[in-house]
């Protein structure tokens, strides 16, 4: 003898049984979101060149040549070097693209970026820098005859690009308007 709704009632007691609304599922990867207050600039002075910084950084001297920009909150420096150009300025540019390319072997991508204002007699490059790099971005800026200086953004952290990039990007802006404002001193 056939039971004719047999394969329906036991297809029906399937869909019920394993549709279980208690099932826990994995919660989807997600990101924190930071934000950052736009930039208060203030004027930053060292003996040889002027900028503006953001008014979260702080500036030591290390020496008569060499500086930090140092954001407490985002646990990162900027550090900057200055070298007086003496008919060595190929010497330097190479010096300071050839310090950015080093962390090739770590990065997924160097993106170089030219930098000119003639106006002001500031040239240069920014090499921003994906992937778990130590320094996620470089720059160095020159007036070609007297003056050089470079600067490389550091984390207090094992580099990790995914949990560091929106501060990255925030301190990348920051290096952007260094740059921008950057202005030399007459040479002593």
């Amino acid at each position: 003898m056939k039971i004719k709704g047999l394969p329906i009632l036991f297809i029906t007691l399937i869909f019920i049984v394993g549709c279980n609304e208690d099932e826990v599922l994995p919660k989807p990867k997600a990101m924190l979101r930071l934000e950052y207050a736009k930039p208060m600039l203030s004027l930053a002075e060292t003996s040889h060149f002027t900028f503006e910084k953001n008014s979260i950084a702080e500036l030591y001297k290390k020496n008569k040549k060499s500086f930090e920009l140092r954001y407490p909150d985002l646990k990162a420096s900027i550090f900057l070097s200055y070298r007086g150009v003496t008919n060595d300025i190929q010497k330097l540019i190479l010096d300071a693209q050839k310090l950015s390319y080093e962390h090739a072997s770590k990065a997924d991508g160097i993106r170089p970026r030219v930098y000119d204002d003639g106006l002001n007699k500031v040239f240069g490059a920014f090499f921003e820098v994906s992937g778990d790099a130590a320094s996620p971005a470089q720059f160095y800026v020159t007036d070609s005859l007297n003056h050089f200086v470079t600067g490389a953004l550091y984390f207090e952290t094992k580099p990790n690009y995914d949990s560091i990039l929106p501060a990255a990007v925030y301190l990348q802006n920051d290096i952007g308007r260094i740059m921008e404002t950057l202005r030399w001193k007459e040479k002593n």
